[in-house]
C-alpha cells in the first residue's frame, strides 16, 4: 500500500509538473516527460503526437490550469491510469483528463492523454 501512495504522489506531481507555464515552455523537460510514443486526444478533437507537443506547447502562452480530484490505478508494475479535473483560466472552461504513464528506462513518462470538456 505504501508504494501505492508514493507512486500517485510521485505522478500528482509530474501531471502538475507538465501543466506549470515554465515547464510547457521547455521542450528539454517535455521530451523527458512524454514517452516517445505519446498520442493526446485533446479537449478540441484534435489528435497530437510528441513531435507535435514539443513544438507547439513551448510556443503557447501559459493557459493557467488548476488541477483538482487527482486519482490514480495502478494498472500494471509498469503502468499507471490517473484521471483528475482540470481549470483552464484562459479559456474558463473545465476539463476531465485522464493519462496512462509507463515506467520507461528508469523513469515515469506519459504515453496518453486525453481532455474532455465539461460544465465543472
Amino acid at each position: 500500500m505504501e508504494k501505492k501512495r508514493e507512486l500517485k504522489e510521485h505522478l500528482y506531481t509530474l501531471e502538475t509538473t507538465l501543466l506549470k507555464g515554465e515547464v510547457r515552455k521547455s521542450a528539454e523537460i517535455l521530451n523527458d516527460l512524454i514517452a516517445d510514443d505519446f498520442v493526446e486526444y485533446s479537449s478540441t478533437g484534435e489528435i497530437y503526437d510528441k513531435e507535435n507537443i514539443l513544438n507547439r506547447l513551448p510556443r503557447e502562452a501559459d493557459p493557467g490550469i488548476k488541477l483538482s480530484d487527482f486519482q490514480m490505478n495502478h494498472l500494471s508494475p509498469t503502468s499507471a491510469l490517473t484521471t483528475f479535473k482540470v481549470f483552464i483560466k484562459s479559456k474558463q472552461k473545465h476539463s476531465l483528463r485522464s493519462s496512462v504513464w509507463i515506467f520507461n528506462d528508469g523513469k515515469w513518462q506519459m504515453t496518453f492523454h486525453q481532455g474532455t470538456i465539461t460544465d465543472q
